[in-house]
């Protein structure tokens, strides 16, 4: 079974949608080269939204379309560069970005304050790497495609403490029934694979 098969199972079906490849003809212009087919698959099957809560992604077509947002966030990147650079370091943003040649390809965000972007590293999209620009203090490289990438994301979200997400000085003040019920209602510990569109 693929990743893209297996984030696909983990999410569940999405709503009915009518892909159309011809959606991603304006993005593909704008970034001179077509994008990871399995990119394009999982958005034209799930169009724009909320990967597990967390992992935010966008079709080219929507109330927040792809090729908006990727100008506004290669513009914001590019710019932060240039300053770091101006005051003599760039080790925090280590790459050039779009349209730079090379440059990274924005595609979405995590609501932990990462952005996400491709790495047109070949010349088959398909292999291209994901970087994550951490909080806006470093990056990290993600050596498989935009689907192992995502089936990561949410086995790491699902595979976490039953406690996770609350301050551990709260949990001493905290009673066994109000964790529990704060499991339950879902607002601490694993977070169940959703996808919830925009």
């Amino acid at each position: 079974m693929s990743s893209l098969d297996e984030l696909q199972a983990l999410l569940g079906e999405p709503a009915d949608r009518q892909p159309n490849p011809d959606h991603w003809n304006e993005v593909e212009q704008h970034v001179g080269s077509a994008l990871p087919s399995d990119f394009k698959t999982f958005l034209n099957v799930y169009g724009s939204g909320v990967i597990s809560g967390e992992l935010v992604v966008f079709h080219p077509v929507g109330s927040s379309p792809l090729l908006e947002r990727m100008r506004k966030t290669h513009q914001m990147f590019t710019e932060r560069r240039d300053k770091a650079l101006s005051r003599g370091g760039s080790e925090h943003v280590p790459y050039v970005f779009h349209p730079e040649p090379g440059g990274l390809i924005s595609w979405g965000y995590d609501y932990s304050g990462d952005e996400h972007f491709f790495l047109p590293c070949d010349p088959d999209p398909d292999k291209w790497k994901i970087v994550t620009m951490v909080h806006e203090e470093g990056h990290q490289t993600f050596d498989g495609p935009f689907s192992s990438f995502a089936l990561s994301f949410v086995r790491r979200l699902l595979d976490v403490d039953r406690y996770h997400g609350i301050e551990p000085e709260a949990l001493e003040f905290l009673e066994p029934a109000d964790l529990e019920e704060l499991v339950a209602a879902g607002e601490i510990g694993p977070v169940q694979p959703r996808f919830e569109p925009f």
